[in-house]
């Protein structure tokens, strides 16, 4: 690890003006950050967008499974369209928010 400081430390101490070194100091910063960004943030800002899509597009009918895993069907929106109605049971409809809704399901009767 010394030897890697000793490394970038400049060589020549006593005179000035050594712009091109300061850039090679911080290069390794900026490719840390621009790797993070592309390892990390930009993939966390393609799924959000991915699921506002699925939000947006959700219908009567679909069925879907929450956050908290409860899995039912879309039978209805409320008038602010922010909270679902969904159809559990019979005689069982719960009102949830849109953003609690984790993934829509395919339908379709498969055996």
């Amino acid at each position: 690890m010394l030897e890697l400081l000793m490394l970038m430390a400049p060589a020549n101490q006593g005179q000035q003006g050594g712009g091109g070194n300061a850039l090679m100091a911080f290069l390794p910063f900026l490719l840390i950050i621009v790797i993070m960004y592309y390892l990390m943030i930009r993939p966390q800002a393609k799924r959000q967008k991915e699921k506002q899509k699925m939000l947006e597009a959700l219908k009567k009918g679909d069925n879907v499974v929450t956050m908290g895993g409860i899995h039912g069907k879309v039978v209805g929106f409320t008038d602010d369209n922010k909270t679902v109605i969904i159809k559990v049971d019979d005689n069982v409809k719960l009102n949830i928010e849109r953003s609690a809704i984790n993934a829509v399901k395919p339908t379709g009767n498969k055996k």
